[in-house]
């Protein structure tokens, strides 16, 4: 299984256990708020905002909550604009950081002051990219009808290139041009994703010895805790070791 795959799955095992989750509805709803703005309030006529609902669902975001971040749209004078940022963490790995802002200055801080208080450093932009390739992650419940042959092979007939199953849920990863056919043909079987979306995989990974490894984790806990960043990718793989050691905490 690939460190992607492990550390999603840490990462939904912590959140059920912490406050992180309020953190997953507040980039969820910000989402929401922005992709409203941006291309309208209609759902099936704006796909970054239809997307966001989806994903807002497979959350369990509330009807409610959705639709009060739908509404904010309109009232919401802000001007967010989407920012990236590059860089690498202790022992050289390799951390992309996506964020929405409504303040420049505030997020170059915050971002450069996480890197720096974690013993890394942010680095020119394409410095990093070039380490990750753009892949559709489709996150779905495993259970009789995801774990069925007949499941696998309409999914691979889409475009899948691998599904992974881990900790009752199924990952579903496509290239880039199939991400629109996976999702279209979860729909059509009924099929409600936790989560979907493009996401930047990276081409290698990078082992470190626990502490220093630990370390990383410290620093992509502390960029995701930051209310600007939406997501954080990386390349350290997440040895067996290495997982042991984090659920043991």
């Amino acid at each position: 299984m690939s460190g992607h795959s492990k550390w999603s799955t840490i990462k939904r095992k912590k959140g059920a256990l912490d406050s992180r989750r309020s953190k997953i509805f507040s980039k969820l709803s910000k989402e929401i708020t922005v992709a409203a703005k941006m291309g309208g309030a209609d759902i099936e006529a704006n796909p970054r905002l239809r997307l966001a609902v989806q994903n807002a669902k497979g959350q369990n975001m509330s009807k409610d909550v959705i639709e009060r971040a739908i509404n904010k749209a309109e009232k919401d004078t802000s001007n967010f604009e989407e920012m990236t940022f590059e860089g690498y963490g202790p022992g050289g790995v390799a951390i992309f950081v996506e964020c929405l802002s409504d303040n420049n200055n505030r997020t170059v801080g915050s971002v450069r002051s996480a890197f720096t208080k974690h013993n890394g450093h942010l680095a020119t932009n394409g410095s990093v990219a070039f380490l990750f390739d753009t892949k559709g992650i489709f996150v779905v419940p495993a259970n009789d009808k995801t774990e069925a042959e007949e499941f696998e092979l309409e999914m691979i007939d889409a475009g899948a290139e691998e599904m992974e199953e881990n900790e009752g849920f199924i990952e579903i990863t496509s290239a880039l041009e199939d991400f629109g056919s996976i999702s279209k043909k979860l729909e059509e079987l009924d099929v409600e994703p936790e989560s979907q979306g493009l996401q930047r995989i990276p081409n290698t990974t990078t082992v470190l010895e626990i502490e220093d490894a630990k370390k990383v984790l410290r620093l992509l806990d502390r960029l995701e805790d930051d209310d600007d960043v939406q997501n954080v990718y990386h390349n350290l793989e997440i040895t067996p070791e290495l997982e042991e050691a984090m659920a043991s905490e």
